[in-house]
């Protein structure tokens, strides 16, 4: 009888059980090794993470806000602070939305805010004067243009010069400081009725006029009326 034939069960056995082990050694490498990188695969994602929220989270990119005071017909008149690419309707929704008295005809709600603005919302009222007032301006315009050479003036002409000087507004001189005129001297200006005066005086209250050019902030002065005033205005 051979030796391996003597043994052979014994060499089946440790053979076998050899194999066993070396399956569980592979076994154990193969799913260490991955585990391990895969930790430190989540460890980088999570601090890239990390960082990406912290550069989201700067204050260098928090919005600009603007502190706008809302007056006139709306629920809720006052400052309200919102942010700088807001516009007036905007503000408008802020302070309650419109009263029913309200009327925005004569308002651009799509108008970009800018800080220390002042927005005035008049009433139907208001808005009614405002346009019998430039109504009447357009009259007294149309009536009143200079005779060339060798015409004479016609009578309705004469009629409203007569009715206009006999006024109780005073003279007020041929440039207007827009800073300092008083409510009755800004209505003199071309397009400015009550109501604009008004808007102008409560603007300059809470922004003193620096430029010519800023009567264009005040709600209802657009690039219009500007053009007609700004060889009569100063500041």
């Amino acid at each position: 009888m051979t030796f391996h034939y003597r043994y052979r069960k014994q060499i089946i056995i440790v053979t076998f059980v050899v194999l066993i082990l070396i399956s569980i050694a592979g076994t154990t490498i193969y799913f260490y090794e991955p585990k391990e990188k895969k930790t430190i695969s989540s460890v980088k994602v999570k601090k890239e993470a990390t960082a990406t929220t912290a550069e989201s989270n700067s204050p260098d990119e928090d919005q600009e806000k603007y502190m706008i005071d809302i007056k006139g017909e709306v629920a809720n008149p006052g400052i309200y602070e919102l942010e700088s690419t807001s516009r007036v309707i905007d503000v408008i929704n802020a302070a309650g939305g419109l009263t029913q008295n309200a009327d925005t005809t004569v308002i651009n709600l799509s108008k970009k805010i800018e800080d220390e603005m002042v927005i005035i919302i008049y009433s139907k009222k208001e808005v009614t004067n405002w346009l019998e007032t430039k109504e009447q301006e357009s009259y007294l315009q149309e009536k009143c243009i200079e005779p060339q050479e060798g015409q004479v003036k016609n009578d309705a002409c004469i009629s409203d010069t007569k009715e206009s000087s006999s006024s109780t507004t005073p003279q007020t001189p041929s440039i207007v400081n827009i800073n300092t005129a008083t409510k009755d001297q800004l209505m003199t200006l071309n397009g400015i009725g009550e109501a604009k005066a008004d808007s102008i005086i409560a603007y300059r209250e809470q922004t003193p006029f620096t430029t010519i050019e800023d009567i264009k902030n005040v709600s209802g002065i657009g690039d219009s009326i500007y053009e007609q005033i700004k060889d009569s205005i100063t500041v």
